[in-house]
C-alpha cells in the first residue's frame, strides 16, 4: 500500500534540495512562500506551513518584509548528534580543519571526568566547525587512548567522529551531560574563529556515555555566540 507524502513535506525536500544543490550559505536567498505556493501548485498556508516547520528545524529563517534566508547553525540542546549530521540535515556542506590530533598525558581533570586512573594517556582531537565556508565553533575532543587505538589515522578532518566510533569501534553512542556558559573568546580562539578577542562565546562542556552508560569522550565546544538562536519546545 502506497503512502501519499504530504504537500507541505514535498516542499521541504525540495527546499532543503535547493540549498544542498545550489550550495547556498547563511543568509542566501531561498523562494518565498509565495514562490513554492506557485511553483508547487499548493495553497500559500501549505508553503507557509513547510517554511514554519523549516524555521522550527533551523533550516530557514524569515525576516519581516525581507525575505526567506538560510539560517545560521543552530545548537540543539536536546538531542545528541555529530556535527556531519547536524548540519546534512539542514542542507549544508558539513566542513572540518583539524587544527590538533595528538596523544596527550597529565590531564588529571579530564580523565577524572572519564572515570580513568590517573596519568591515563588521551587522545586529542581539535577542530575548526564550519557551515559552508564560515567557521562557527572550536571543539576539543578527549578520549581513552587505551580504548581507542589508532583513532588518529582516520581521517578526523573529514570523517564523522561519532561514525569512526559506531561503527569501526563498536560503541553506541547514547547521551550527554552538558554544562553550558557563556565566556570570552580569548586571543587563540578568537584567531581560529575570525573574531576579535573578547568577543563572546558559548561554551559548551559534555560528557558523552555509551549504551550501557559508560563516559567515552570529554568535549569541549566554543561557539560564535551571535551565530546561534536556540528553538525550545516546551510540554506540559
Amino acid at each position: 500500500m502506497s503512502t501519499t507524502v504530504p504537500a507541505y513535506r514535498r516542499i521541504q525536500t525540495a527546499v532543503q534540495q535547493l540549498i544542498t544543490r545550489k550550495g547556498l550559505k547563511p543568509g542566501d536567498n531561498v523562494p518565498s512562500e509565495r514562490e513554492l505556493a506557485k511553483l508547487h501548485g499548493v495553497s500559500l498556508m501549505t508553503a507557509r506551513h513547510a517554511l514554519t516547520v523549516l524555521e522550527h528545524e533551523g533550516v530557514v529563517e524569515r525576516r519581516r518584509y525581507a525575505g526567506t534566508f538560510v539560517a545560521q547553525p543552530r545548537i540543539h540542546f536536546n538531542k545528541l548528534t555529530s556535527y556531519t549530521e547536524e548540519m546534512s540535515s539542514r542542507g549544508l556542506a558539513p566542513h572540518s580543519r583539524l587544527i590538533t590530533g595528538k596523544v596527550i598525558y597529565n590531564e588529571d581533570e579530564i580523565v577524572a571526568q572519564l572515570n580513568l586512573p590517573p596519568g591515563s594517556a588521551m587522545v586529542k582531537i581539535e577542530r575548526i566547525r564550519y557551515a559552508s565556508d564560515e567557521p562557527f565553533a572550536l571543539e576539543t575532543c578527549y578520549l581513552p587512548n587505551a580504548e581507542f587505538p589508532g583513532l588518529l589515522a582516520k581521517h578526523l578532518g573529514t570523517n564523522s567522529l561519532f561514525f569512526v566510533i559506531e561503527n569501526e569501534f563498536g560503541i553506541t553512542l547514547s547521551y550527554a551531560d552538558e554544562e553550558v556558559d557563556a565566556t570570552a573568546a580569548d586571543e587563540r580562539v578568537a584567531a581560529l574563529l575570525s573574531l576579535s578577542c573578547g568577543s563572546p562565546i558559548l561554551r559548551i562542556c559534555q560528557v558523552i556515555r555509551s549504551s550501557n552508560n559508560r563516559p567515552i569522550m570529554y568535549v569541549i565546544g566554543q561557539y560564535c555566540a551571535q551565530r546561534h538562536t536556540l528553538f525550545i519546545r516546551r510540554f506540559r
